[in-house]
């Protein structure tokens, strides 16, 4: 694409540039849009629903004005018990504790997939991913086996 920006710009601040903007809103009572300077959906979709997450808060929606602008723009509205600057920093509070829980449960289910198909040869695998049929000791599916007792123990988590 020829008016495709520099890939350096969508997430590089220029000098002079910040990464927050705040704009309260007049016409609205206790509101006030956030502009996040070198984001995207990623960014806003978390916030939006972390700060929705959060009591108090009547709006919280999020815009990319232009798919080739990397700025977001996330409207938050509360009840007049905090106002909208509390609200964000309590959301990225949160967001920084779960996505940090995130990482320590990754790790730790690493370490607990190396350390058992270490000592069973990745049976570890099989054993949880079971859905398709039934499996026997030696690792091999009976083909005979009824298809839908493969889901049975299928647990949405």
């Amino acid at each position: 694409m020829t008016n495709a920006p520099d890939r350096f710009n969508l997430f590089l601040l220029q000098p002079g540039e910040r990464r927050i903007e705040v704009q309260e809103d007049m016409r609205i009572p206790n509101a006030a849009t956030f502009f996040f300077n070198k984001e995207d959906h990623t960014m806003g979709n978390m916030i939006r629903h972390a700060v929705l997450s959060l009591p108090g808060v009547l709006f919280c929606g999020y815009k990319v004005p232009h798919p080739l602008e990397p700025r977001v723009l996330v409207k938050i509205q509360t009840d007049g018990s905090q106002t909208p600057a509390e609200i964000l920093q309590q959301a990225c509070t949160k967001l920084i504790v779960n996505i940090g829980s995130l990482k320590q449960n990754w790790a730790k289910e690493l370490r607990l997939a190396n350390d058992s198909s270490r000592l069973d040869n990745g049976a570890y695998e099989s054993k949880i991913w079971d859905t398709h049929g039934t499996q026997d000791p030696s690792g091999t599916y009976d083909t005979n086996a009824d298809r839908s007792a493969g889901m049975s123990g299928y647990v949405d988590i």
